[in-house]
């Protein structure tokens, strides 16, 4: 289970001949060829809930492993250091502890551990490979999702479930397809996933806390994904490669009263690719003051619903 990170950076090291103390001496000698002796990959980071640390993943001689430091870039600490992968952390909001994958020996579980890094234990099911953890609001629970990729790259079966970290109690919530990246709402009313349509298809989906309910929120054939909420929930923020010659960038929905989506209207300009890294470009998107405001229904409301056009705000 590989997924496309959230955030993913790399940082190089290059070597080259020291430089002599007499610069003719320096000049003097022949020209090498640069190469790379250290290489470190960076990504999925999990905020605090007071937002001033952060958890991510660090891979260190083969091996993802967790890291914490202050967002200033401060207090750097590796949290572990076992030789298996650690994936898909997620601080809880109450700050006490972290769910994250381990995956060992064909092991992929979720775990329990605190910010410090001790105490690790098992949370899911050892037979049963589980991914992508996300806390409900009041800490209690956690989403999560089984494996999609069991045989990549053809894409099997996932369910979504919760579990009680007290009891250990499992309720399925999201069957009958592929559903991944399941992520409540700040209200704990809803929640979001991704669900694969075909093959190639993959939509951002909403549905009650119970799973019912569900309905497709970007209905596009463009590949959208990796939903997250904004705090007071009134948007969706997610993966997309619309519209775009880079890998993704990152667009909104707004929600509506009646848990719809308001896509940008037709005629909207489309966004342009925010600042590079590497590859790829982050987007984000505000809505604007409208002249002449759409009206728009939801996907299960026959009840018109007022959009405004989405400008970009890119840095």
């Amino acid at each position: 289970m590989k997924p496309i990170r959230s955030l993913f950076l790399y940082f190089s090291i290059i070597a080259a001949p020291p430089l002599l103390l007499n610069p003719a001496s320096a000049q003097d000698r022949p020209r090498t060829v640069a190469y790379q002796f250290s290489h470190a990959a960076i990504m999925d980071p999990t905020l605090s809930p007071d937002g001033k640390e952060m958890i991510y993943i660090m891979v260190i001689a083969g091996k993802e492993q967790l890291m914490r430091r202050a967002v200033d870039g401060s207090s750097v600490r590796q949290l572990t250091s076992d030789d298996a992968d650690h994936e898909d952390p997620a601080w809880s909001p109450d700050g006490r502890r972290v769910a994250f994958v381990l995956m060992k020996n064909g092991l992929e579980q979720i775990h329990l551990m605190k910010p410090d890094g001790t105490g690790a234990e098992p949370l899911t099911p050892a037979d049963v490979k589980t991914i992508h953890p996300s806390w409900s609001r009041d800490g209690r629970r956690v989403l999560y999702c089984t494996d999609d990729d069991l045989a990549p790259p053809r894409k099997n079966s996932s369910e979504i479930y919760s579990i009680d970290i007290t009891t250990h109690s499992i309720a399925k919530l999201i069957s009958d397809g592929v559903n991944t990246y399941p992520v409540w709402s700040p209200d704990g009313k809803m929640m979001a996933f991704r669900r694969m349509l075909g093959e190639t298809n993959s939509e951002v989906f909403v549905a009650d806390a119970d799973g019912s309910n569900p309905r497709n929120i970007t209905n596009n054939p463009s590949f959208d994904g990796w939903p997250a909420w904004s705090p007071d929930g009134s948007m969706v923020a997610f993966a997309s490669n619309r519209g775009t010659r880079i890998i993704r960038s990152t667009r909104c929905v707004r929600m509506a009263a009646t848990y719809g989506s308001l896509p940008p209207p037709k005629g909207a300009p489309l966004p342009r690719n925010g600042r590079p890294m590497g590859r790829r470009s982050i987007s984000r998107f505000a809505p604007s003051q409208p002249s002449a405001p759409t009206v728009r229904s939801t996907p299960q409301s026959s009840t018109p619903i007022k959009s405004t056009p989405f400008i970009n705000v890119s840095e």
